[in-house]
């Protein structure tokens, strides 16, 4: 199993933008990464500052989104989509795709539902909940009105 440090993780990321901006050829995985840091402008620069960015904390104390944990959960949902693993989460994904019209909305409600999976696993000290997981994306079809794009 591939189980990278941080700064592996942070240095794929640098490194398969970098690739791209350079047009250097990339695996499949760079360039899928390459992929989603390019739905996250915001991010752009960050990317172009290796070192000080494999090396930067964020704190959600003090309301700061690790940018590394969101691209990386969005490479963990494609796999996920990829395979169809939890059962159903492909299905579940193309009604939200269908609802929204906008695969990057999609994804960041997949997103939501797979943070607090995570965060709930880390609370109880237990393995992730796969159906619950599920159920959450599922749940995100019933809200009344679409929600605002997210970055």
């Amino acid at each position: 199993m591939f189980s990278p440090t941080r700064e592996q993780a942070r240095r794929f990321f640098i490194d398969s933008w970098d690739k791209r901006s350079r047009g250097l050829p990339q695996t499949p995985l760079e360039h899928l990464a390459a992929d989603i840091v390019s739905l996250h402008p915001e991010y752009h620069g960050l990317m172009a500052h290796g070192e000080q960015a494999v090396a930067r904390d964020w704190s959600p104390d003090q309301g700061e989104t690790n940018p590394f944990l969101h691209l990386s959960m969005h490479l963990a949902i494609e796999e996920q989509l990829s395979i169809d693993q939890p059962g159903g989460i492909r299905a579940a994904f193309e009604a939200l795709l269908a609802r929204y019209s906008d695969r990057h909305q999609a994804l960041h409600e997949v997103l939501e539902c797979l943070g607090e999976t995570i965060w709930q696993a880390q609370r109880n000290a237990a393995p992730p909940d796969g159906a619950a997981y599920l159920a959450c994306v599922k749940g995100r079809l019933r809200y009344n009105s679409v929600l605002p794009t997210r970055g």
